[in-house]
C-alpha cells in the first residue's frame, strides 16, 4: 500500500473532496472523515466513504475547533472543500494549522480557486465546466452544450487533480521537510484536463461548428449507433485500417462507402446497417475484427462483461454498492481496497480516534454530553 502511514483529515463535503479522500484511502492512507455533529449519527449518504473513519465534531464550539487542531498535529494532509475564507473564520485555515505543523499539506478544493472576482461565488460542475471553456466542446450535434454529468470538473478536474497535488506535495516534502498549500480550482482543473482540446482548437480537430468535427460526433466513423434491441454500439474507426474492418463487419463494400464520404451520408448508411441486428450480434461480429467497435454498457453490464470480469474491474461492497476497482494497479504496493469495507456511520470512530491522540474517558464523556463531539452509538462505554 503506497500511502501506508499517511493520515488525512477530510472535511465532509460534496462529491469532489470525498472522491479525493477515496483515492488516498484506496492506496493505503488513513482517512479520517470529519463530519458535522448535526449529521445522521446512524448512517451516511456519502457513497464514497468506504474504508474511511468517521469523527463527528461540532465546529460551532471552541472545544470542537481545538479537537480538530489537535488531530491536525498528527496528520499529514487536510482536505478543505469549502469556499475561501470559511476555514480561516474557524481559525483552522492553513496559516493557523501550519504554525504548529509545518509538515502539513493543506489541500483546498474549490470551484473557482482562492482568489479572483468569482472566488467566493457558488457553483456546481456544470458552471465550472462552462467557465473552463470545456463545455463548449460537448454536446455533439445538439445545439445545446451538454455536460458529461459531473465527471469533468467535480472528479477529473477536481477530486483527482487534488489527489495528484497532494501526492506531489508529499513527494516534495521528502526533500524539504516542509508542507505546503495545494490550491485546486475545479474550473482550472477542468481546463487543464481539456488541454489537448484547447490546444487543438481551430486546428483540423475542431475547426467547424460543434458536432461537425472529427471527435465530437461529426464524423460518421466516430459516433454511437442504435441497434435493433434499442441498445447502442460505439464506433471509433478513425484510422483507415480500422475503417476497412468496420465496413467488413457491416458487410458494406468500401468502394460503396469510402471514408471520405460526406459525414451525414455515411451516418445514414451506418444507422441502417446497425439497426439490422441487436447489440450482442454486433459485439460478436466485431470481437473477431480489429475495428474499434464496442458495446455501450451500463455499469452493471460493464461489471459483468467477460473482459472486465477477468480484469476484476468492478467489485461489490458488503452493503451492496457496486464500485469500480482502484486504478492504477501497483506491482509491489497494491491497493488497500477491501470489498469487506463498509461506509462508516457518522461518529463511528470518534472515541477511538480521540483516545489515540490523548483524550481521557472523562474528557470524552463531558464532550459527548456538551455536544462537542458525536458518537453513533450513545451506549458505547467510555
Amino acid at each position: 500500500m503506497a500511502l501506508r502511514g499517511i493520515q488525512v483529515l477530510e472535511l465532509g463535503g460534496l462529491a469532489p473532496a470525498p472522491f479525493c479522500g477515496m483515492v488516498l484511502a484506496d492506496f493505503g492512507a488513513k482517512v479520517l472523515r470529519i463530519d458535522k455533529l448535526s449529521g445522521d449519527l446512524f448512517g451516511t449518504d456519502d457513497i464514497l466513504a468506504h474504508g474511511k473513519l468517521s469523527v463527528a465534531l461540532n465546529f460551532k464550539t471552541k472545544e470542537g475547533i481545538e479537537v480538530f487542531k489537535k488531530l491536525s498535529l498528527q496528520s499529514d494532509v487536510v482536505i478543505d472543500p469549502f469556499r475561501p475564507g470559511v476555514m480561516e473564520k474557524l481559525t483552522i485555515g492553513p496559516d493557523d494549522l501550519m504554525k504548529t505543523n509545518d509538515r502539513l499539506i493543506y489541500a483546498r478544493l474549490t470551484g473557482y480557486g482562492q482568489h479572483g472576482p468569482m472566488a467566493k461565488s457558488a457553483g456546481h460542475d456544470i458552471n465550472y465546466t462552462a467557465m473552463s471553456g470545456a463545455l463548449s466542446f460537448l454536446g455533439g450535434r445538439s445545439d445545446v452544450p451538454t455536460p458529461p454529468v459531473n465527471l469533468l470538473a467535480d472528479f477529473a478536474g477536481g477530486g483527482l487533480t487534488a489527489a495528484l497535488g497532494i501526492l506531489m506535495a508529499l513527494y516534495e516534502r521528502e526533500k524539504s521537510g516542509m508542507g505546503q498549500v495545494v490550491d485546486c480550482s475545479m474550473t482550472r482543473g477542468a481546463a487543464y484536463v481539456s488541454s489537448w482540446l484547447s490546444r487543438g482548437f481551430n486546428t483540423f480537430l475542431f475547426c467547424n461548428k460543434r458536432g461537425s468535427n472529427l471527435l465530437d460526433g461529426g464524423a460518421f466513423y466516430y459516433d454511437n449507433y442504435r441497434t435493433k434491441d434499442g441498445k447502442w454500439i460505439a464506433v471509433g474507426a478513425l484510422e483507415p485500417k480500422f475503417y476497412s474492418n468496420l465496413l467488413e463487419g457491416l458487410g458494406i463494400p468500401e468502394e460503396e462507402l469510402p471514408q471520405t464520404t460526406e459525414f451525414e451520408i455515411g451516418r445514414a448508411k451506418l444507422e441502417d446497417a446497425f439497426m439490422k441486428h441487436d447489440q450482442h450480434y454486433w459485439e460478436k461480429v466485431f470481437s473477431h475484427l480489429d475495428a474499434c467497435v464496442t458495446p455501450v454498457l451500463t455499469p452493471i453490464e460493464a461489471a459483468n462483461h467477460k473482459h472486465n470480469a477477468y480484469q476484476k474491474s468492478y467489485h461489490t461492497f458488503q452493503d451492496g454498492i457496486l464500485a469500480p476497482s482502484p486504478e492504477p494497479r501497483m506491482s509491489r504496493t497494491p491497493s488497500a481496497r477491501n470489498p469487506a469495507w463498509k461506509a462508516p456511520r457518522i461518529g463511528e470512530h470518534t472515541l477511538e480516534i480521540l483516545k489515540s491522540v490523548g483524550y481521557q474517558d472523562a474528557e470524552l464523556e463531558e464532550m459527548v454530553g456538551t455536544q462537542v463531539i458525536g458518537v453513533c452509538d450513545t451506549t458505547s462505554k467510555l
